[in-house]
């Protein structure tokens, strides 16, 4: 169709460009991870309208871009981390003779010519351990959760093994209480509100340590 020159030219005769359908086309597409993100940022730098109102824009600069690369790989190592957590403690509960959470102390035998250690029950320096018997050895961590044990001992060094008095603490709780001695004047002492997770150390100890069973049950 012919225009006359001298007549305006009406704007619905002119074809609009659809500059923005490539940002239209990745505003209705939801990111659904800080992966997908990365994904779309292999230019220098990004741009993508609103729906409601293209005049705004989300802009990714290089150094925003190597800021959720840095946190998408804190992430992934966090991720490999709690799995081979988890792996571990999944690994004792199948392989142990016996684990759970204790609350412990230590302390040492008295030298030759020293006087017996005092009756310090009552001092509070109790501090709870996961305790794992597998193997040849005693196991200490921190959390069930931990990869390495705080220490150890060796079944072979261990020498004695049997109960404590229980006390009725203030409140109403009863604990009950066990110990483990090694050839190394190393006496742990450990303790518990169950009286059936106790007579179990003992009993599994006494068996796993070849001490025969000298009153396994706890007082």
């Amino acid at each position: 169709m012919l225009i006359p020159l001298n007549q305006e030219v009406h704007h619905s005769l002119i074809p609009k460009l659809n500059l923005s359908s490539s940002s239209r086309l990745w505003a209705s597409r939801r990111l659904m991870s800080a992966a997908s993100i990365l994904n779309l940022c292999s230019l220098r730098r990004l741009s993508w309208g609103n729906d409601k109102d293209e005049q705004d824009k989300v802009v990714l600069s290089v150094k925003e871009v190597k800021s959720l690369q840095s946190e998408l790989a804190e992430l992934e190592e966090r991720e490999a981390l709690l799995r081979a957590k988890l792996e571990h403690i999944d690994e004792i509960l199948r392989s142990a003779h016996l684990s759970g959470y204790l609350h412990m102390r230590n302390r040492w035998a008295a030298l030759p010519g020293e006087p017996l250690p005092l009756d310090d029950m009552e001092i509070d320096d109790w501090l709870p351990r996961f305790v794992v018997l597998l193997g040849p050895c005693i196991f200490f961590y921190f959390l069930s959760m931990d990869l390495s044990p705080q220490d150890s001992c060796l079944l072979s060094d261990v020498v004695e093994v049997g109960p404590m008095p229980h006390i009725t603490q203030e409140e109403g709780e009863t604990r009950y209480y066990f110990y483990i001695i090694t050839r190394y004047g190393l006496r742990y002492e450990c303790s518990s509100t169950s009286k059936i997770q106790v007579d179990n150390w003992v009993t599994a100890l006494q068996d796993k340590c070849k001490l025969g069973s000298q009153s396994s049950t706890t007082m």
